[in-house]
């Protein structure tokens, strides 16, 4: 239970979307009602499995009123209803009464169920979330009598607010272990439920109110570890942008100071020379290649625009639903970016065709995607929770994509197709008839990607444990800084071994690094999600639900890498390879 306890203490942190006031609302005179809402119930441990909070037998208002939402509290899972708690300005209230309920036999297998799951409640006052459990579980292994686990439903809630003038600024939810009802046995009760709120005045101000919740994130400890990480993965960088300068820029410094002052004989010796004319011809099915590119620079564009949103501010992460909202409406607006990439770089090599190509730019990770979130939605509508989106917004987001993104992706790939850039080196459509040599094993596909993947997710690994913890086990949400500079670091490492893997292929006269290039950046996805199930196998999350859910959506997250690193790795090494033959050339 105590283990219980400091999980809910974090759980705050799960619950990023809590929304924000302006300092000209919420202004309250003594004795007015404020607005209170209940949300939502789930197990601690499974944070996608929610559930209406009258699913459970509580006591219900005559009328139950759900509170008009926006798009992304609908996404975030949020269900906020009416209740019978009046909780009124700056007046303390004792042991007021809830309601009188008769808890039958059902009542009571529902509670206990919930309760040995630790069930917790949210609740809403003046926008300013507050948690709780329902009830505790005594464990009587210990006692001679080999008595069975005792459960109490907790009946009695206090609340402690805080207020600054005539604005509230804090409030805390305390089940009180006093006032519980043993329901153990399968018998009908008649339970008061009861409440007290005590207010207390403080000298926080009202545009500082939301500080409190992150400040478990703000922990020297927790600090300390966030930085460990970054040290660590900086250290990674700069040990292996010593090893490859070293290694790499002296053997490439050899091979160029071969063409000047060898003679002929000794230049054809040097393999990457050799394939001068072979190393710009277009790559197998060229349309899906283009697809990948624009795609991944689409997904590109939208962290990156995410991180500018958190650091002005926009973006905040006290925001009920604001990075659900910003992702929809980002993701819709960055769809002309896929069109563009992927049409401008087909259309430099043919004139036709380049429809294909956004049309798969459109549908590489969106297709996807939306298969995942289908069969969740129906696993999710099956269970009854929150997580099951109703079939209006589930229109409003078909209707958006229809109106505003597909638009914008043919836009996107017109103007693509109008303005593209010359490709500068010369290539050839016909099919690639030179013998490549055999190879050893890092020339190779699997060989290289282990090393493109292993490599870069080192660097970062303890920065991902971070977020997987921060969004599936309720542990301290990463600060947006922390994110930013370890993803700079993931992009940076990502592109540095582009380069010297694309240089090892070229040197065993193998010029097909196009398609190779995409998929050892886009490997690191492929370690992302293999350590997604390490920590599974470490976490408490259990039951079909939860499992298909973290699985699905990790596994998007994963693919989304996979194609971003993918795009950044290729034209990385596109950057690279085009510099060394124009050396050549200029000699």
């Amino acid at each position: 239970m105590e283990f219980s306890k400091l999980l809910l203490s974090l759980i705050i942190l799960q619950s990023l979307f809590s929304s924000r006031a302006s300092s000209s609302d919420h202004m309250y005179n003594v004795g007015d009602e404020v607005p209170f809402f209940v949300n939502k119930v789930g197990p601690l441990n499974n944070p996608s499995e929610t559930y209406q909070y009258y699913e459970m037998p509580f006591c219900l208002p005559d009328k139950v009123l759900p509170k008009k939402e926006s798009l992304g509290e609908v996404l975030n899972g949020d269900r906020l209803t009416n209740s019978l708690y009046m909780l009124k300005f700056k007046l303390d209230n004792t042991d007021a009464a809830l309601c009188q309920k008769k808890i039958n036999q059902n009542d009571i297998a529902k509670f206990r169920n919930a309760i040995a799951m630790d069930y917790y409640f949210q609740m809403y006052y003046d926008d300013l979330p507050l948690w709780g459990f329902i009830g505790k579980v005594e464990d009587n292994s210990w006692s001679m009598d080999g008595k069975a686990p005792t459960y109490f439903l907790f009946k009695h809630i206090q609340f402690n607010a805080l207020h600054n003038n005539n604005q509230i600024i804090e409030i805390h939810a305390f089940s009180d272990p006093n006032s519980a009802v043993d329901i153990t046995d399968d018998v009908d009760l008649d339970i008061t439920f009861t409440y007290s709120v005590f207010w207390n005045e403080t000298s926080t101000l009202f545009k500082s109110r939301m500080n409190r919740y992150l400040r478990a994130s703000l922990l020297p400890v927790h600090q300390k570890i966030h930085w460990f990480s970054c040290v660590n993965s900086v250290v990674i960088i700069v040990l292996l942008f010593g090893l490859l300068a070293f290694l790499f820029m002296q053997n490439l410094r050899n091979d160029l100071r071969r063409n000047t002052v060898g003679d002929e004989e000794e230049n054809k010796e040097i393999g990457w020379k050799c394939i001068q004319n072979d190393v710009f011809r277009c790559p197998l099915s060229m349309p899906l290649f283009c697809a990948a590119l624009g795609t991944g620079a689409q997904l590109l564009t939208l962290v990156l625009v995410l991180f500018a949103l958190a650091f002005t501010g926009i973006l905040y992460p006290q925001s009920r639903g604001a990075l659900s909202t910003s992702i929809i409406i980002v993701y819709t607006l960055t769809s002309a970016v896929a069109g563009y990439t992927s049409a401008s770089f087909y259309s430099q090599f043919a004139k036709t065709g380049w429809e294909r190509s956004v049309f798969l730019a459109g549908t590489l990770f969106l297709g996807p995607f939306i298969f995942i979130a289908f069969t969740l939605n129906l696993v999710a509508a099956y269970f009854g929770t929150t997580a099951a989106l109703p079939f209006g917004t589930i229109f409003v987001l078909v209707f958006v994509h229809m109106v505003i993104g597909i638009p914008l992706l043919a836009l996107g790939g017109l103007r693509g197709c109008n303005f593209r850039p010359e490709f500068q080196e010369s290539h050839t459509n016909r099919k690639f008839s030179r013998e490549v040599p055999p190879s050893i094993w890092y020339c190779r596909i699997p060989g290289q990607m282990f090393i493109a993947g292993l490599l870069p997710f080192s660097a970062i690994v303890m920065e991902l444990h971070q977020l997987y913890a921060s969004i599936w086990g309720y542990k301290i949400f990463t600060l947006p800084g922390i994110l930013f500079i370890t993803f700079m670091i993931l992009v940076l490492v990502t592109a540095v071994l582009s380069i010297l893997l694309t240089y090892f292929q070229l040197t065993v006269e193998d010029p097909d690094w196009w398609w190779r290039s995409f998929l050892r950046g886009g490997s690191v996805g492929i370690f992302m999600f293999l350590y997604s199930f390490y920590f599974y196998s470490k976490s408490s999350m259990s039951g079909f639900m939860q499992t298909v859910f973290y699985f699905g959506y990790s596994a998007s997250m994963c693919y989304a890498f996979f194609l971003m690193l993918g795009t950044v790795s290729f034209y990385t090494s596109l950057t690279f390879v085009r510099r060394i033959y124009h050396t050549v050339k200029s000699e």
